[in-house]
């Protein structure tokens, strides 16, 4: 099986500790399926600076194809993190040249040729997925915290996996909400609630799953690892409970050690 992944990616600067690693939502979840076994490959854009080379460098390193990653001349994004008590506080986000990226006609065809297409809200793909969907390719999208955004409703009747993370304990509320945007078109609704676990919606019960107890060294990439373990579960063809656990122990991994991989 092989997952494309497309869309954003930045280097994560920590600048009171001195250091840097490349990440991003699709990045990040290409590296996870990567290191459970899985052929990922990543689409995005990069710039010409070193920080363009880290990160191609180390996606090539780990085995993630960037055969259809653009370097396009200007600066890579950026995002200042700081580690606060475990967790990872954003600061300033410099886009640069993933501010102009979108999918070429040749980068549509290549991820229309996977088995799945994983993307996320700050990757200028939505407006394509309607493309890959009419081909009849599997897709995946993160909308992250956003979820009053209005790509959610432009793009989710494309979208077959859905994933919000809300860092909130399970709600009447939050159900409602899920089964609004499932009534959309996804075949299921995800929910990371950061230590409550997760929650799925499949239009026809909900599904709840703690978390795995770990030391926690930095949440950066945890909901990114769960996206990865559970996606990992889809393509094996496990039901949603057993998604979850693999989204649970995927995650458990990434929370162990600094940076998103």
């Amino acid at each position: 099986m092989k997952v494309a992944t497309t869309g954003d990616n930045c280097v994560d600067v920590y600048e009171k500790e001195g250091r840097q690693y490349p990440g991003g939502n699709p990045v990040n979840v290409a590296v996870y399926l990567r290191r459970m076994g899985v052929d990922a490959s990543y689409t995005g854009a990069v710039g010409t600076d070193e920080q363009g080379k880290l990160l191609v460098d180390a996606l090539d390193a780990r085995g993630v194809d960037t055969s259809h990653v653009h370097v396009d001349e200007g600066p890579t994004a950026v995002t200042y993190v700081e580690i606060v008590s475990g967790n990872r506080v954003f600061g300033d986000y410099v886009e640069g040249v993933m501010e102009d990226f979108r999918l070429t006609d040749e980068d549509v065809e290549f991820l229309c040729s996977q088995d799945l297409v994983v993307s996320g809200i700050w990757g200028h793909t939505a407006e394509d997925l309607g493309k890959i969907r009419a081909h009849g390719t599997p897709i995946a999208f993160d909308y992250s915290d956003q979820p009053d955004d209005p790509i959610v409703d432009a793009s989710i009747p494309n979208v077959d996996y859905a994933f919000f993370g809300l860092e909130s304990d399970d709600t009447e509320r939050i159900r409602e909400f899920m089964k609004r945007k499932q009534a959309m078109g996804p075949k299921v609704v995800t929910v990371t609630l950061g230590e409550h676990g997760s929650l799925s919606y499949d239009g026809d019960r909900f599904y709840k799953h703690g978390i795995v107890e770990v030391d926690v060294v930095d949440t950066m990439g945890a909901g990114d690892s769960f996206i990865a373990g559970f996606l990992k579960g889809v393509l094996e063809g496990k039901d949603i409970p057993a998604c979850m656990d693999e989204g649970a122990r995927s995650s458990a991994v990434t929370l162990q050690y600094p940076g998103a991989w």
